[in-house]
């Protein structure tokens, strides 16, 4: 999704208040969109269904029915958020990750899709193990040990992240679904709670670093700037995190034990590289996102 407008909507004079569902969701995308966001009509039914309570066939059954003005003001506050560029997740208060819904605001950023595929690569080369132990570096919202967890119930995950206020969210997430007992949050850099801990001999370390050049942070879609910019930049190109976590992972990995990272778009060459100098590493491979770009590179302990 592009950049919105910062400007914010004028607000209707009431005699332009809507009569019913539909009519609100028709001014809300007409908002949307003039505001400069792509997917106007869908953000403006997610919003909408969020002021009501409804799911999206309960949304559709109830489009002739009368809107409150309460709603409508709820509604119309709502849409003048994201017109300035307030992420949906953020105005919402939650974002669906692996069929899992977390909790999200401004201390964590936004569960993406391409997570998702870094956590179906752990999903599938951990099932077969009995126990198994996983670091994930730069926990944020908890959604790749929450989605292990509940996936996985042999698993145990250490969740380590540097900002108190991420791991608040982390933590009402694995407890809110029920895998709490398995999950130990840490605070610290990298992977110095796990050193701290003596969590070795684990079977992975995953992460979602950042990976955006501080040079590119100004190019960035003005709804992104709505995320902590630590869990965004990097240096060196973006790939900063993954070199210390090339050279601080495998001394914590099993042999056999799998280093999993996320990249971003351009990325998966370098990081590759980063893990061949390693010379404990050995397997790497790039997997791509439905697009055929390469979002996740993983290499194996020797």
């Amino acid at each position: 999704m592009r950049a919105v407008a910062a400007r914010g909507m004028d607000r209707p004079a009431s005699p332009s208040a809507p009569a019913t569902v539909r009519e609100a969701w028709l001014l809300g995308r007409a908002c949307l969109l003039a505001s400069g966001v792509e997917a106007g009509g869908l953000e403006a039914e997610v919003l909408l269904r969020h002021v009501l309570g409804l799911g999206r066939a309960a949304l559709y059954l109830a489009w002739k029915r009368p809107i409150t003005p309460a709603a409508w003001e709820r509604f119309r506050a709502l849409l003048e958020e994201r017109a300035r560029g307030r992420p949906v997740p953020y105005l919402v208060g939650y974002r669906e990750f692996m069929g899992v819904e977390l909790r999200v605001d401004e201390r964590v950023l936004i569960p993406r899709p391409e997570t998702e595929i870094l956590v179906e690569f752990l999903l599938n080369v951990l099932q077969g193990l009995a126990e198994a132990r996983v670091i994930d570096v730069g926990t944020g919202s908890g959604a790749i040990a929450v989605a292990l967890a509940r996936f996985l119930p042999q698993v145990r995950v250490l969740a380590v992240d540097l900002s108190a206020d991420a791991l608040a969210v982390a933590r009402e997430n694995a407890a809110r679904h029920r895998v709490a007992e398995r999950i130990t949050f840490a605070r610290g850099d990298l992977l110095a709670p796990a050193r701290r801990r003596g969590w070795n001999q684990v079977d992975a370390i995953a992460s979602n670093p950042p990976y955006v050049d501080p040079a590119n942070a100004g190019t960035l879609p003005q709804e992104v700037r709505h995320e902590p910019a630590v869990a965004l930049l990097a240096a060196e190109g973006g790939t900063a995190f993954h070199a210390r976590l090339a050279v601080e992972g495998p001394p914590l990995l099993r042999p056999g034990g799998w280093l999993a990272v996320e990249v971003g778009a351009g990325q998966a060459q370098a990081v590759s590289e980063l893990f061949a100098r390693v010379g404990t590493l050995g397997q790497i491979r790039a997997v791509n996102d439905l697009a055929g770009i390469p979002r996740v590179v993983a290499a194996r302990r020797r």
